[in-house]
């Protein structure tokens, strides 16, 4: 059997929040499950683990009109205008970071915030394809659900952010969640613009699942579109599913990978940009 290391390994804490025992468990042999609603949530296998974050029971996907809306503040020189990229595992976010580091970077000064759980990937990988100069890439290891770290409790994100803004003075931080499910999204604390990243290799039927990731996000991007035909998915069914549950906020089709709709993806963020510095 291999050797339990989880006690070598930090976890994000998220928190604080009040606790409300609604008292109920579920048994399983030697697996229990029980909710300590808000405050707790283990899962108990052999030995107790605690994650010490929320998870929200959601009473709808959620709509785009009632969304969280921006913060119009004028900090900027403590915190850059930072763009929030989430989206399921494989989704391409990480390719859409280096699109936009590639497209921007000639009229902007940029910089990154990766996420991963135990791991360096997404920093490395932009590293490797010279996305930006390395000193201005950060990469977070948030050591539980990536969605804790953007949301709950992203006092790791946000003070990389400062860091950066501080001694680079950037227009824009572009920060990368950890791949997530579709009810994850950012914080407004954290994230000026949020973009969600899906693809279409998931399936046609991702916008119509909705979540707060699809419907509530300021951009939805739609990523892998050259797939379409060997996964068989529909991009006109795609395109009106996100049209629906969106009620007409914006979507992107792109190839991230070739560069196909990054220019589209790059206005929304540049006017943005603008109308919150009160440039428009």
């Amino acid at each position: 059997m291999a050797e339990n290391t989880s006690e070598n390994v930090k976890f994000l804490k998220g928190g604080p929040f009040t606790s409300h025992d609604h008292g109920h468990g579920h048994g399983n042999g030697g697996f229990s499950h029980s909710h300590d609603h808000v405050q707790s949530h283990s899962h108990d296998l052999v030995q107790s683990h605690s994650h010490g974050h929320t998870h929200d029971v959601l009473e709808g996907p959620g709509t785009y009109t009632d969304r969280d809306q921006p913060i119009y503040r004028s900090d900027w020189d403590k915190r850059a205008f930072t763009v929030g990229i989430g989206g399921p595992v494989g989704s391409g976010k990480t390719a859409l970071v280096l699109a936009l580091c590639q497209y921007l970077g000639d009229n902007f000064g940029i910089c990154v915030v990766t996420n991963d759980i135990f791991t360096k990937e997404d920093w490395q990988f932009l590293v490797e394809h010279k996305a930006l100069e390395a000193e201005r890439l950060r990469a977070v290891e948030t050591g539980g659900c990536p969605h804790a770290a953007i949301r709950e409790d992203y006092s790791l994100n946000i003070a990389e952010v400062r860091d950066l803004t501080e001694l680079f003075h950037p227009d824009i931080v572009l920060l990368e969640s950890g791949g997530d499910n579709l009810a994850a999204n950012f914080s407004r604390e954290l994230a000026d613009y949020i973009i969600y990243v899906i693809d279409v290799a998931g399936g046609d039927k991702i916008p119509r699942k909705g979540g707060p990731g699809v419907t509530q996000s300021d951009l939805l991007v739609i990523n892998k579109t050259d797939l379409a035909d060997a996964v068989g998915a529909s991009l006109a069914r795609m395109e009106q599913d996100a049209k629906c549950m969106r009620q007409d906020g914006p979507t992107v089709f792109i190839q991230a990978k070739h560069g196909l709709g990054i220019p589209e993806v790059a206005e929304f963020i540049v006017q943005t940009l603008k109308t919150q510095r009160g440039e428009s």
